[in-house]
């Protein structure tokens, strides 16, 4: 798709009615953000932000109307920043330029088109939160308690609260921040050993939280669908939970990819009994902890595993980089 030098990190997807998709990433040959897209039938690729070095942790929302919204960190300039081609040509805005922001952004669109944005303040080690569902940007800290912030991820429910999962560092615990009352409520949902890195959240149809994460060096999965959070690892395997990225299908289901570092393996998890199927041989995309990828043998295997007292099919993949 994009062959261009060395791009292609911290890559983020989302797709639009038609099924069509839509990527943001960071080209570092030329430090930029891009963007691509099979809208038309065959890859388009754009040059977003080409403003000094521009496009770490991008992440990518589409409207209603199929249109881009991105937040990501401006390195040159330790900025948050957000682009959108809404008006039919891309526009980029600095969200917020105190201190060293910006980074671990995560972007969620409400009914309105409108943006919210969870992040990670560097210069105070804290969270934030940013929306222009005012029609300007308005900033919060969200949590300050600690070394808080990093890997957040931001889900909204069908009012248009935030959900934001993140890590806190000071204490090694998965934290879980809503404003769904009116006002910031903060909840630690697993302090089991040093948990809490690589977090993705999805919300079901009744607006409850699933949330996969890293624990002590394991895939975890957290809920709180019964009212009070309950959490389990998925993958006891040592390395197994990095870059984990979950979704929800129409039974509210959990499926989570993950990367397992031991192995140098691409692998899912999913909340089901096993399924008949044939073992194929795909990419995989092996992330470094710099966001780079890598390759390895091809080869397939399956594991069943119980636990707690959720059954979960997990397999993983191997495959030669095409």
């Amino acid at each position: 798709m994009d062959s261009a030098g060395d791009a292609g990190r911290y890559a983020s997807i989302a797709l639009d009615a038609s099924g069509k998709a839509h990527i943001s990433y960071y080209d570092v040959s030329n430090s930029n953000l891009k963007y691509a897209t099979n809208v038309t039938g065959a890859w388009q690729i754009h040059v977003v932000d080409s403003a000094g070095d521009a496009g770490r942790y991008a992440s990518i929302a589409l409207d209603a109307s199929g249109k881009a919204h991105i937040s990501y960190y401006g390195d040159s300039s330790d900025d948050l920043k957000y682009a959108t081609n809404a008006s039919g040509s891309w526009q980029t805005q600095i969200v917020d330029s105190t201190g060293n922001v910006g980074t671990y952004t995560s972007i969620a669109l409400d009914e309105s088109g409108k943006a919210h944005i969870s992040y990670y303040d560097v210069t105070n080690s804290n969270l934030k939160y940013a929306t222009n569902a005012s029609g300007s940007w308005q900033i919060q800290t969200v949590d300050s308690d600690g070394d808080v912030g990093e890997h957040s991820s931001i889900a909204l429910d069908a009012s248009g609260k935030a959900h934001i999962s993140y890590y806190g560092d000071s204490s090694d615990d998965l934290k879980y921040a809503t404003n769904a009352s009116g006002s910031w409520q903060i909840q630690i949902v697993d302090s089991d050993g040093e948990a809490g890195s690589y977090t993705s959240i999805a919300l079901d149809a009744s607006g409850k939280a699933h949330i996969s994460y890293c624990g002590n060096n394991s895939l975890k999965y957290a809920a709180n669908v019964t009212g009070s959070w309950q959490a389990q690892t998925v993958d006891s395997d040592e390395g197994a939970g990095s870059y984990t990225s979950i979704a929800l299908d129409s039974s509210g289901r959990a499926h989570i990819s993950y990367y397992d570092a031991s192995n140098d393996d691409l692998k899912y998890a999913t909340e089901t009994a096993r399924p008949e199927i044939t073992d194929p041989v795909i990419d995989n995309p092996s992330p470094n902890h710099d966001g780079s990828r890598g390759g390895s043998s091809s080869s397939g295997c399956f594991i069943n595993s119980l636990q707690a007292s959720k059954e979960w099919f997990q397999r993983f993949f191997r495959g030669m980089d095409r």
